[in-house]
């Protein structure tokens, strides 16, 4: 998917002229040829401000491996007097962001405003007058991505977007160039810092959703409004774009189906851990024999002994299937200022080498998904419901799941009373059919309420 092709050098503005810059140890200096390379910047909040402060801190190092010299030359924002921890000329800002995109003295550019509109617009602006794009954003690339890469395509220069997925883990980089020979089966990842750190806080301190939840915003964790985080479509977005890429498909944010943590209980994580099972918000994007692909986000209880088990607080990690390779994962920080910024800056040095070469990095045609339906996905499933403690119940109730074709693989009774309730975990089992018997259960005067159903993840490699 990826390749590197030969770029349209008239629409690209030219780099700066070349210098002489000194750098070295204390004592050895070292004369090394660099290329100025002036870099338009679009907003410059937490992500932004980092970027600029880590080009300030690393500029001589990254002079001297790669003869490149970044040069912050315009910042987009939207108020010019907020103060910023950033050490620039006042005359670097402007509240213009298409006067940033059109400069003819900008040869690259850094989308970190967010959002559709305008950033849809001025990225097709900058990569149609053939300057390169590097952007964090993933809300975009979700749902337009197909159109920016096509338009990255024709003009000849980079779209890049490591930090759209996971932050400062690598990895669409990975995906697009060292694994492009790979025929990948599936990516299962949590990539969503905030319900990581919340079902964490759930396992450890025994608190409840929403005593977690607080905790999240007020450590910075979680937005004041979490939906976008806690129902799963942030990890929606980014299972979109990690699907696109790992098989060359045209995958959109539409195209996943998401549940989020909010129906998560003390209760439920408790019974996880008993049976050996951690409790995680996963995307999983996976390719079948057919060719068809399923993309998904919901909580799954994880066996103790899988990677993905033992990633903790805000961290993310990303656990990849291959046919040649076996297993990979890749983990850390998945959010943050300084850690996106740092993936940012990755890119912006590629771009920057790759424009010097009039070469750009491509992901090559992407072909038309055939997404499985939700209903066709199997797995085993965690069920656990409020029942009448009276004789018959649990032959009632196994009827149901036998008349829909889902087998139970384990069963266990709980409380007395008004507080009696059965937990089951099933063998593997199509959607359609759990939820057949889930409907079921509400015909049956001996089942008060099914509490809590979440999907359990098999072992690696399993198809899930």
């Amino acid at each position: 998917m990826n390749g590197c092709r030969e770029g349209s050098s008239a629409r690209r503005s030219p780099l700066a002229q070349t210098l002489r810059v000194s750098a070295g140890e204390a004592g050895s200096v070292a004369e090394v040829s660099s290329e100025t390379v002036r870099v338009g910047v679009l907003g410059c909040g937490n992500v932004g401000a980092a970027l600029i402060q880590l080009i300030a801190e690393q500029g001589k190092e990254i002079v001297a491996r790669t003869g490149l010299s970044l040069d912050v030359t315009r910042v987009a924002v939207r108020s010019l007097s907020k103060e910023r921890p950033v050490d620039l000329s006042p005359d670097v800002y402007t509240t213009d962001p298409v006067a940033v995109v059109d400069d003819p003295g900008i040869d690259l550019v850094v989308e970190v405003i967010g959002g559709i509109e305008p950033a849809r617009e001025l990225i097709l602006a900058a990569l149609s007058g053939g300057k390169p794009v590097i952007t964090a954003n993933k809300e975009l690339l979700a749902n337009f991505g197909s159109e920016l890469f096509d338009a990255a395509d024709a003009a000849g220069v980079d779209l890049l977007f490591e930090a759209a997925v996971g932050g400062g883990i690598p990895l669409m980089r990975p995906l697009r160039e060292s694994l492009v020979g790979e025929r990948i089966r599936r990516v299962t990842g949590i990539v969503n810092g905030t319900t990581n750190f919340i079902l964490t806080q759930m396992s450890e301190q025994g608190t409840s959703y929403q005593e977690a939840l607080a905790d999240a915003q007020s450590l910075g964790y979680a937005e004041r409004d979490p939906t976008a985080d806690v129902e799963g479509y942030d990890a929606g977005a980014k299972a979109a774009i990690i699907g696109t890429i790992a098989f060359g498909a045209r995958i959109v944010a539409g195209d996943v189906y998401h549940e989020g943590i909010s129906s998560i209980t003390p209760t439920d994580i408790a019974f996880a851990e008993r049976l050996g099972y951690a409790v995680k918000l996963l995307a999983i994007a996976e390719r079948f024999d057919d060719e068809s692909i399923s993309v998904r986000v919901h909580p799954a209880m994880v066996p103790r002994e899988h990677p993905l088990a033992s990633v903790r607080e805000s961290f993310n990690a990303v656990f990849v299937e291959g046919d040649a390779v076996g297993e990979l994962m890749f983990y850390g920080r998945g959010a943050g200022g300084t850690p996106t910024a740092s993936a940012v800056l990755g890119d912006l040095i590629d771009a920057a080498g790759n424009l010097r070469r009039r070469f750009h990095a491509s992901i090559g045609s992407l072909t038309k998904a055939r997404i499985r339906p939700i209903d066709d996905a199997r797995s085993e499933y965690y069920i656990n419901m409020e029942v009448e403690d009276r004789p018959g119940v649990l032959a009632s109730v196994a009827g149901v799941f036998g008349s829909h074709g889902v087998s139970i693989r384990s069963m266990e009774q709980e409380g007395l009373g008004e507080e009696a309730r059965l937990i089951f975990i099933t063998h593997s089992a199509r959607e359609c059919d759990v939820q057949a018997t889930l409907h079921g259960f509400r015909d049956l005067d001996v089942v008060d309420n099914v509490s809590s159903v979440v999907r359990v993840v098999g072992v690696v490699g399993e198809e899930g």
